[in-house]
């Protein structure tokens, strides 16, 4: 056993990319209110999101991201894949469809043939790989294979001892599918997909996995895990999969295909039996996964390879089945106001609602008045907003509606309460935002220009 695992420390080599490791968003679209597609696009460009992953290739979607230079990787439902895998025909169609009628204007740069399929679909699986060949065929075809690459995403459950990383291995039932599957990657250089859950990892762990080590935190040396084979440290979930499925390939001899993580984050919200499913930790695992990637730290095993990763997910899903966490993982919700403001100061521009100094809090669209005459109320007494600047004559009087004033209260009280997150609900009648409200002249406008030394973004 020694020598085999010296073997395979030799043999896993560091993968290299065409471009620095990114992050990307997964978009699903079970929401009773799913957003328009060009109001997807208008949010990922907002937030500068580069890099979207579609769970399928929704025309609308297609056509809104044309001329926008968003990397795009589109799916074939699982639905799908037993036509596909079955009939080259079928898949040529399929690219032709959804591939070649798109392609430039909307730059797809990859396709994930199913999801999960080993796990959540077995019954397709003997069909796969042709379906992966199929696929491929079709873009050769098209002279599109250099362009746009060809792999499925798998769950990480399909990897059997993954701590240590070093003695890992696939589920060998799958060994049959998971060669041929392999030696595809490889010849066409891409990339294994892998989603990865330290929520679930840790949730499935009675208390073995520390809640820390899930969410990125950092460790004191004598509290990182330590893989006894090769002494190398772990200080996070994240990175001790990525190498387990370094490892995990490297057992079946496959040591030059890179690992791309095609889903991983955290719900922010749980049922009762769900307490680590918070906003806090939700912000927590996803700002240092977002930085962990982008500053091209790389794993232990590969320092400075970073490892391309989709976010899961853009949206709160509020018609998904399950409990109540299912419903949580998204970014924003589907009026595209953040869920929670990501801590990531220094790490770029992706994601344009982390930083602290440019968010908002402001009545939201909708709100019965009501209930925003009574938060207003509140916030002018026991929130000790100082509300003199709203009363008649004053300069902050117009526009005279309660959406005005109470965006002027809210935003306020934000401020005094240092931007805390949980100071912008005012019973579900507040939302932050990313937009100054002094911008929009139904709001504050004359409040604005009137008050020249009041600074939005230095109410103290």
């Amino acid at each position: 056993m020694a020598v085999h695992i010296l073997l395979l420390l030799l043999a896993v080599s560091v993968a290299t990319a065409d471009e620095d490791a990114f992050i990307g968003a997964n978009i699903g679209t079970e929401l009773s209110d799913m957003p328009h597609p060009t109001q997807v696009v208008a949010l990922l460009k907002a937030q500068q999101i580069r890099h979207v992953r579609l769970y399928d290739a929704d025309r609308g979607m297609l056509v809104a991201l044309a001329n926008t230079g968003i990397k795009v990787a589109v799916s074939v439902p699982n639905e799908q894949l037993l036509g596909i895998g079955q009939s080259n025909s079928t898949a040529a169609n399929w690219v032709s469809r959804n591939i070649v009628a798109h392609y430039p204007a909307t730059n797809i740069t990859t396709i994930c043939v199913g999801s999960e399929v080993l796990t959540t679909l077995p019954n397709a699986a003997p069909v796969l790989v042709n379906a992966l060949k199929f696929i491929h065929s079709a873009l050769v075809a098209s002279n599109l294979d250099h362009q746009i690459k060809v792999s499925t995403p798998l769950s990480s459950s399909l990897i059997l001892d993954s701590f240590p990383p070093s003695q890992a291995f696939f589920n060998r039932s799958w060994n049959p599918v998971l060669v041929p599957m392999l030696n595809f990657l490889q010849s066409t250089g891409s990339s294994l997909m892998l989603n990865i859950y330290p929520y679930y990892d840790y949730m499935q762990s009675n208390g073995v996995i520390p809640l820390d080590y899930a969410l990125f935190k950092p460790l004191p040396p004598n509290k990182e895990a330590v893989d006894s084979n090769t002494l190398v440290h772990y200080s996070n979930v994240f990175d001790a999969m990525v190498d387990a499925a370094y490892f995990a390939m490297a057992f079946l001899n496959f040591t030059n295909i890179p690992v791309m993580v095609t889903e991983s984050g955290w719900p922010s919200k749980g049922d009762s039996n769900e307490p680590d499913a918070t906003l806090e930790n939700a912000n927590t695992y996803n700002s240092n996964l977002i930085r962990h990637v982008l500053n091209q730290t790389g794993t232990p095993k590969h320092p400075g390879i970073g490892v391309s990763t989709y976010i899961y997910e853009l949206y709160n899903e509020d018609n998904k089945p399950g409990p109540l966490s299912e419903k949580n993982w998204g970014l924003f919700d589907a009026n595209g106001d953040p869920v929670y403001i990501l801590h990531l100061t220094g790490s770029g521009s992706v994601l344009a609602n982390d930083t602290t100094n440019q968010t908002y809090c402001t009545a939201r669209d909708g709100a019965d008045p009501k209930m925003l005459q009574a938060a207003l109320d509140w916030a002018c007494g026991p929130g000790k907003v100082d509300c003199s600047g709203l009363l008649q004559g004053q300069p902050c009087y117009e526009p005279d509606n309660v959406i005005a004033h109470a965006t002027y209260a809210f935003d306020t009280y934000y401020h005094q309460m240092r931007k805390d997150p949980a100071a912008c609900n005012f019973n579900g009648v507040a939302v932050i935002t990313t937009s100054d409200p002094s911008k929009n002249k139904s709001l504050i406008a004359t409040c604005k220009q009137s008050m020249d030394h009041l600074s939005w973004d230095h109410v103290t």
